[in-house]
């Protein structure tokens, strides 16, 4: 070996191996990979922590969002479905007595179930505006109703409307007219002159009046004695009121002409209550309807269908 090269090697200090410890102590190489090494846990560690606290935050939200009584509980069935067991009815279907349907909350109800038909051919399963008391008066056999809804109960105002049973059992609505009652409304307890017309389900049986026969199916009276004179209430003129005339079988013989007087259960419980041409004004205790009605009405009632009909204030009815 050359001087120059000895003297090259005296002059540079030996270095120890990034490997080879020295005196015990890590080389300042392997101290900083190792503070790098502990800011990655440590960070992993903030990472980890914080991502727990998000899961724990979401499934909190989502449990009052929708769990039972959550936020979103109260409009279950308005928008998305929500859970497999909210499932969105079709439309105009209705569910019973209005209730809210199962998955619906209350408050996001459609119109009542009694106000609209749930099938398309126009059907109900049962008359509205009816109460389960007076639906289960009309007769098994009975397949056309007419229906005398009173405005109030001392009220003169009636909306009349024919309704026919489907094949199925249930109920369609025909013609409706609007028509009088008694002057002093209604009662449930009539008697003669107190000016009221009887609450109550009763046969209709004859029919009759001072025209000639419409084309009834019941059997029909023509009488000169079905002659009205007079003024009403409201001083409007009576003739024509007894024109075509359905007898109500209310304390009468049935099966016999409207004009006769006999009163099975005695004259101070009154009769001669009758279905008339309206007149324009309040009745004494009959039901009015306007005169071509009450001709379409007589044409259609057929004593093969049992007809009946359902009489009374609204109120009164819905019970």
């Amino acid at each position: 070996m050359s001087g120059s090269h000895r003297a090259a090697v005296r002059k540079q200090p030996t270095r120890p191996s990034a490997a080879q410890p020295t005196g015990g102590r890590a080389a300042p190489g392997s101290r900083a990979q190792a503070r790098r090494g502990r800011r990655r846990r440590q960070r992993r560690r903030r990472q980890a922590v914080t991502a727990g606290a998000a899961l724990l935050l979401v499934a909190a939200v989502g449990w009052l969002g929708l769990g039972p009584g959550g936020t979103f509980a109260a409009h279950r069935g308005t928008g998305t479905a929500l859970s497999q067991d909210i499932v969105p009815l079709p439309a105009g279907v209705a569910t019973p007595s209005g209730t809210a349907a199962p998955g619906a909350a209350a408050g996001h109800t459609d119109a009542p179930s009694a106000d609209r038909s749930d099938r398309a051919d126009g059907s109900y399963p049962a008359i509205p505006g009816l109460g389960t008391g007076f639906a289960a008066r009309i007769p098994a056999d009975a397949d056309q109703v007419v229906l005398a809804s009173g405005a109030a109960k001392d009220s003169a105002n009636a909306t009349v409307t024919l309704w026919s049973r489907t094949a199925d059992g249930r109920w369609r609505p025909g013609a409706s007219w609007t028509g009088h009652n008694g002057n002093a409304g209604w009662t449930t307890d009539h008697t003669s002159g107190d000016l009221r017309s009887p609450i109550g389900v009763f046969t209709l049986s004859d029919a009759g009046g001072l025209k000639p026969d419409p084309g009834s199916k019941l059997p029909y009276h023509q009488d000169s004695g079905f002659t009205a004179s007079g003024t009403g209430f409201n001083g409007e003129p009576l003739a024509g009121s007894f024109d075509y005339v359905v007898a109500i079988d209310y304390n009468r013989v049935v099966g016999s002409s409207p004009l006769d007087p006999r009163e099975p259960l005695g004259e101070a419980k009154g009769g001669g209550i009758w279905l008339h041409v309206d007149h324009g004004g309040p009745t004494h205790a009959c039901v009015s309807v306007p005169e071509d009605d009450m001709a379409t009405l007589i044409r259609t009632l057929d004593p093969a269908a049992h007809p009946v009909i359902v009489m009374g204030d609204a109120a009164s009815l819905a019970t």
